[in-house]
């Protein structure tokens, strides 16, 4: 009787070892921003961004749960050639949680149209992965004024079978207090696991800086609100004017590889490359092979020619040619 008591005790206490403590954005901010961090107060949100290299300016969205510093190797790469502006978006990294709790795709347009017009971006190149994917494009298609090209990276747009944990916070049985209290560092890791080719690639460091940004005073509930929230049109891809390189994992588990075909097929201008053995964040897993596709892109700032997938030249062989599709 003591031993199935006590099991039961363990087993009521359990959840209060995973509840994690908010962490306040000084403190984080003491870990995670530098001196090229910049700070920018936008609808109501103190926008953490960097503002990196000169020459043609891009900008880099990152995606779901992650933050500007995904995108570290590809600034260190590419700021000889441009000028480089990352942001932690409305929901993560140090910029928090949205006043209005408004994570539609509309609201990060005219987040970020709001955040160019401030720093006085009047043209620039987008790219973006994952969620950053689909409000670059998104934005493409409402501003085609200002946007000189895109490139895409395992974006969203097209209707998936929502990842697990998608499905958890949309689920009427979970109380959305799990998701603001109890979040352990193994859900993170486990979480990574989830979007990386190679689970091998995922230091510890990567992990606590994942887990601690999450736990920014407001960004669980934040995350909560923005994976309960989808408002995309596919039919709107077919609008897109601009050149696109499209650049997509083929082992994401979260995106499929047949939606970057058909981003691909939906877009006039655009190119597909694929990348063996990488997930969901390419440009974080192996950020020095794609980086090099994507400059050569953006000093083209075109990929008009023929419709084709490219497989990343260091693991093309003899026997593996690109793919010709059909037109």
């Amino acid at each position: 009787m003591k031993r199935r008591l006590a099991i039961l005790a363990l087993i009521l206490c359990l959840p209060l070892t995973m509840a994690c403590r908010d962490i306040p954005l000084a403190e984080l901010k003491a870990e995670y921003s530098d001196a090229q961090s910049r700070f920018i107060t936008v609808n109501g949100m103190p926008v953490h961004y960097k503002d990196e290299g000169r020459g043609p300016t891009l900008i880099l969205l990152h995606g779901t749960g992650a933050s500007l510093h995904t995108w570290d190797t590809w600034t260190s790469e590419l700021q000889d050639s441009c000028r480089v502006v990352r942001l932690d978006l409305p929901a993560f990294g140090l910029t928090g949680p949205h006043p209005e709790h408004d994570y539609s795709y509309a609201s990060y347009c005219d987040f970020l149209h709001e955040f160019v017009t401030r720093l006085g971006l009047e043209r620039f190149a987008l790219a973006g992965n994952s969620l950053g994917g689909g409000i670059a494009w998104n934005y493409a298609v409402r501003h085609p004024e200002q946007v000189r090209s895109l490139i895409l990276i395992d974006a969203a747009g097209y209707p998936i079978e929502k990842p697990f944990i998608f499905k958890l916070a949309n689920s009427p049985l979970i109380p959305g207090r799990l998701f603001t209290t109890f979040t352990p560092r193994f859900m993170v890791r486990k979480n990574l696991e989830e979007v990386y080719g190679d689970p091998h690639k995922i230091s510890a460091t990567l992990i606590d800086r994942y887990h601690d940004l999450l736990l920014r005073e407001g960004n669980r509930e934040a995350m909560l609100h923005r994976m309960r929230q989808y408002d995309q049109n596919p039919a709107d891809i077919k609008n897109i004017q601009v050149p696109t390189l499209i650049m997509w994992g083929a082992d994401d588990r979260w995106i499929p590889l047949e939606n970057g075909r058909r981003f691909q097929a939906d877009i006039e201008d655009s190119r597909l490359i694929v990348y063996p053995g990488l997930g969901h964040v390419p440009m974080e897993e192996a950020p020095l092979r794609t980086v090099k596709d994507a400059l050569l892109f953006l000093r083209q700032n075109s990929c008009a020619g023929p419709r084709t997938i490219i497989i990343a030249p260091k693991l093309m062989g003899p026997s593996n040619p690109p793919l010709q599709l059909p037109d």
